[in-house]
């Protein structure tokens, strides 16, 4: 979870990740936002994210998308 933080607040350093729930229900990451956030965790955790995992629930905390990589990880 510490790395994904990391990842989050290197591509937005200006939102408390560890409490925001809302990050893509209440805007505050954007379409390129995501394509970052989706770029680093491929390359860091070696994953493919596909299209049909790209759902906002995914992306709307710091945990959801720990959990979204772990699910992932799971599966390998």
């Amino acid at each position: 979870m510490d790395k994904i933080i990391e990842i989050l607040e290197s591509i937005r350093s200006d939102v408390d990740f560890e409490k925001e729930e809302k990050l893509i229900d209440d805007g505050i990451l954007d379409s390129f936002d995501i394509v970052s956030i989706v770029g680093e965790l491929c390359d860091i955790f070696d994953i493919t994210i596909t299209v049909d995992m790209m759902e906002p629930e995914n992306f709307n905390s710091a945990k959801a998308i720990h959990e979204l990589v772990e699910s992932i990880l799971d599966e390998d």
